[in-house]
Order: C-alpha cells, then sequence, then structure tokens
C-alpha cells in the first residue's frame, strides 16, 4: 500500500478522501489525530492521553518507517490535503506465529465519518498486509459497546471469534473487546 488511493465521492458536498500509507513527515499530523482519539473515544483505546503525549515525535515517526523490517505500518485518510482517519498494522515476527498481524488504531475524525473513510482505511490495511510475505492472518478487538465498528469490521470480512471480558479500565469501569480476525487467503484483493 504505497500508492495513494482516491476514495470516490459518497454524495454531493462530501469530500473525496486520499488514502495512503503515512511516513516519518506525517508524524506530528498522526500524533495529533491519535491523541484526539485518546481523548474523545476512551473505550476505543488501551493507551491514554497521557501515556501516549509525552512520547517524542520520533517515536510516532518509527511506526512509519518504510523497509521490510519496518516494526508496523500506518495508512491515513486525507481530505484536502488534512489527515482525518488513521489505522495501522502491525505483523507478528516470532517464527511460529509470523502468519498473523493485528490491524491497531483505527479511528476517523467526527465529521468525516459515514462518508466510507473507515471502510477505506481497513481496506488499505488489509492490502497492507497482503504486502507482507507470509501474512495470512489480520486480526483486531473492538469494544463491545461500539456496534457500529463490530458492523464495520464485518462488513470488511472479519469475523468474531470472542469477547474479552473487562478487557480495559476506564476510569471507574471496565469494558469488553470481541476479539475479530480475518482470512486473508478467502478475501479477494
Amino acid at each position: 500500500m504505497d500508492g495513494t488511493v482516491r476514495l470516490p465521492r459518497q454524495h454531493a458536498g462530501v469530500n473525496a478522501a486520499d488514502i495512503r500509507r503515512l511516513e516519518p513527515p506525517d508524524a506530528p499530523a498522526y500524533r495529533q489525530v491519535m491523541l484526539h482519539a485518546y481523548a474523545h473515544e476512551p473505550d476505543a483505546f488501551t493507551s491514554t492521553v497521557a501515556e501516549r503525549e509525552s512520547l517524542p515525535l520520533a517515536w510516532w515517526a518509527a511506526r512509519m518507517a518504510r523497509g521490510p523490517e519496518a516494526p508496523e505500518r500506518v495508512c491515513g485518510a486525507f481530505v484536502d490535503g488534512r489527515l482525518v482517519g488513521v489505522a495501522g498494522l502491525s505483523p507478528e515476527r516470532r517464527a511460529r506465529t509470523c502468519h498473523r498481524a493485528t490491524l491497531f488504531g483505527m479511528y476517523v475524525l467526527p465529521a468525516h465519518r459515514g462518508q466510507g473513510v473507515a471502510h477505506a482505511l481497513v481496506a488499505a490495511v488489509l492490502a497492507c498486509a497482503r504486502e507482507v510475505p507470509g501474512v495470512r492472518v489480520v486480526e483486531l478487538t473492538v469494544t463491545e459497546s461500539n456496534p457500529g465498528a463490530v458492523r464495520l469490521y464485518a462488513s470488511c470480512g472479519f469475523r468474531a471469534f470472542g469477547v474479552e471480558p473487562l478487557a480495559v479500565n476506564v476510569g471507574d469501569r471496565y469494558v469488553s473487546k470481541v476479539h475479530m480476525w480475518i482470512d486473508l487467503t478467502e478475501q479477494p484483493a
């Protein structure tokens, strides 16, 4: 997923989005979007604003490194040159699990939801996964109390295989996570 993909207009008045793999110069915008995500959707993420805002910009840029040994890949959706959504892929490295990767950090700014951006980001991450030699399975977790996100992932071909109760402590309560997976060999590219 190195090239830019144009997401078509959904309807009049909605800007189309460019979807591409992020690069280290995108780190400030990526950091800003993710800090917004952690602050406004705390149930959806294991990380908190406090944990991530203190990390140096180099940490964020490292997620976008290029080359065969890049530990992660992050795709972004841009509207009028502004980053409005992100989703990442983290391939496993160990010999017995290198056929698996994890989709992580999926977020679309509220003003750009319902326009196909999230679906396009998932498709871009799956395209990235297909470029990693040996990756067959992509897994993710999604907050059980977010049926819209569960439906999104299911519409992209992911299947639920369990619910992890009390998965994340959010203040004085806990949220459960649905575990989902997709076998890339069963899905058209």
